[in-house]
């Protein structure tokens, strides 16, 4: 899946702009978003086509332009919530959560149930890089920490924190604890952001 090749149509992006709402303002038809969202869910390739988004309501801003932004230039995020089903008659909860600046869609994250679905970053077959990484090379960046520094401080060779960077590492409760004391924030916090749960025990 490919997001940012997508470009949304006026009545899509009429239906995720309809906010805020006004008794002036004959509301967007938040019908076309269904069929939006099978679109890009489809093209997935593990994708099971017997699932379909049946509908969902209005759209609500998760993050909005500020008023010093030209037009278009910032992404906006909105999220949007209705039911999905099977060819079976079988019906779950489903959320999206749609990125976009101006017409051009940025990322799409939906959760069907309980299952969370993102679009994919590398070519099918290939190893997902770990989430995590975008946000610890963030966070090095905003505290002015060298690669090379992080590694004196967390006693690890460089290629082990590249490799976190890159996402080709899974972030472990040891890893975790000492990323956390080198960027002075709590181990529960880097924990949760590495997506690991509070109870597991630190191992080396």
């Amino acid at each position: 899946m490919t997001p940012a090749g997508h470009t949304l149509s006026p009545a899509v992006l009429a239906a995720l702009t309809d906010w805020p709402r006004t008794a002036e303002a004959a509301p967007a038809d938040p019908t076309v978003l269904p069929q939006f969202l099978n679109d890009l869910l489809w093209e997935l390739p593990w994708w099971n086509r017997d699932w379909r988004v049946t509908h969902v309501g209005h759209a609500h801003p998760c993050e909005t332009p500020s008023n010093e932004s030209p037009a278009g230039t910032k992404p906006i995020e909105v999220f949007v919530a209705g039911m999905a089903g099977d060819g079976d008659g079988k019906a779950v909860p489903f959320s999206a959560r749609v990125r976009f600046a101006g017409d051009r869609l940025i990322r799409l994250q939906a959760k069907i149930g309980d299952t969370v679905i993102g679009p994919g970053i590398t070519a099918p077959g290939r190893l997902e890089p770990h989430p995590f990484g975008p946000v610890f090379s963030r966070l090095m960046e905003l505290r002015g920490i060298s690669v090379g520094e992080m590694a004196r401080q967390c006693g690890r060779a460089e290629s082990t924190i590249m490799k976190l960077r890159h996402g080709r590492l899974t972030p472990h409760r040891a890893l975790v604890a000492e990323v956390a004391e080198a960027l002075k924030m709590s181990e529960a916090d880097v924990a949760a952001i590495a997506g690991l749960e509070q109870d597991v025990p630190a191992t080396r």
